[in-house]
């Protein structure tokens, strides 16, 4: 079941509990609760369409959440093909609900299949993969799911469930974050970046992107930046939910309480951003005018020494800006995934940059004081 796009809805749970008799056995009762398990997705322009099948969703209540250990229980079976950029801008997809035992819970996992469902794809045809992507050409390109997803997408994400009530989650499923471009390999990777949203404490935020004439921005990108207090390279931001404006410039993003720097991107313009701190179970609006600026290009290869079979390197492209009262201070402006042996080209507002490469199993990089020109592309390499 497909549900549109309305922030209001989502707080529903906030009005209305759901109350149902406990059941049990000839030893006594078990407390019981509901959980429920909606999909959506943070928008690209990257692609047409982004196709994923999801076979199941399982939920695990136990410390040792490891495949073959006891404690799981399936929660949704939704058998399905998802194109993900029908669930943007606050749209959502109900995977399934189930009563479970009330108590803690410390993981998710989301299983994929490898064989398409029945159906047809946004040019009328059968679907060619199970998880594929649509290009801005028209051609297709199936995404394949390194060996470590193929017993399902680990969520780690604590969460409760309490008697007699109704536990909601959203499921972001991040694309532009989620596909990795071809590298040595020639193969296009699905590595899934995964967001848990709590509805009853998540809020909303939405806006709309404008120039200085008042004319609407189409895909401009918004991004709720966080310090990661965890990140290995000082001050650097962690994205915490990012949308892409649509035709009439709307943007939607749910949010963790917190506070945030909002960064929007659009090729052709300066970067604006500002600070808000949010608030649970609130709305807010949030409007940005644009102003057009002087671009360049960054661009490089990426050289994973050493690497294992479908290794990719997270790229993040910062610079130094002003955002509300807090100053010149660093913001992640873009970020990019890369395999082993690809390469990247992005266009930026001339300035100076640095790029932050990172990996599993090798020491971050910094690559700082590059300077992009009007115009100009400047190379920069990048090996970990």
């Amino acid at each position: 079941m497909n549900i549109n796009n309305t922030a209001k809805w989502i707080f529903l749970p906030l009005l209305i509990l759901l109350f149902f008799a406990c059941t049990g056995d000839e030893t006594g009762s078990t407390a019981k609760g509901e959980l429920s398990l909606l999909l959506t997705d943070a928008p690209t322009e990257d692609y047409k369409a982004v196709y994923v099948t999801i076979k199941e969703v399982r939920v695990h209540s136990g410390e040792d959440a490891e495949e073959e250990a006891g404690g799981w229980d399936v929660v949704a079976e939704p058998n399905e093909t998802y194109n993900l950029l029908e669930l943007v801008n606050g749209a959502l997809e109900e995977l399934g609900a189930r009563d479970l035992n009330a108590g803690h819970y410390t993981q998710l996992r989301m299983v994929l299949d490898d064989s398409a469902c029945e159906g047809t794809n946004i040019n009328g045809e059968d679907h060619p993969f199970a998880n594929y992507i649509v290009t801005r050409t028209e051609g297709y390109e199936e995404l394949k799911i390194p060996s470590g997803f193929q017993s399902g997408i680990k969520i780690v994400h604590g969460f409760d469930i309490a008697e007699n009530q109704l536990t909601e989650l959203i499921l972001d499923f991040d694309a532009s974050n989620s596909i990795v471009k071809a590298g040595n390999s020639g193969k296009w990777i699905l590595k899934p970046t995964i967001n848990v949203i709590d509805t009853l404490v998540t809020a909303t935020l939405s806006g709309t992107i404008s120039d200085i004439d008042g004319n609407a921005v189409q895909h401009a990108t918004v991004s709720a930046l966080v310090y990661d207090p965890n990140a290995e390279t000082e001050g650097q931001l962690a994205g915490q939910g990012h949308a892409v404006s649509e035709v009439d410039g709307y943007y939607f993003i749910y949010l963790w309480p917190g506070t945030y720097k909002l960064a929007v991107y659009k090729e052709g313009y300066a970067i604006t951003c500002r600070t808000i701190v949010v608030e649970p179970s609130t709305f807010y609006d949030e409007n940005f005018t644009l102003e057009a600026a002087d671009t360049g290009t960054i661009s490089g290869g990426v050289i994973i020494e050493d690497a294992v079979e479908d290794q990719t390197a997270e790229l993040n492209f910062g610079t130094n800006a002003t955002c509300g009262d807090t100053g010149d201070e660093p913001l992640d402006v873009l970020s990019e995934s890369i395999a082993n042996g690809g390469t990247y080209s992005v266009k930026l507002p001339a300035g100076t940059y640095t790029i932050v490469a990172s990996t599993e199993g090798k020491t971050t990089k910094v690559y700082e004081n590059i300077e992009v020109t009007s115009s100009n592309v400047t190379n920069q390499d990048v090996t970990l």
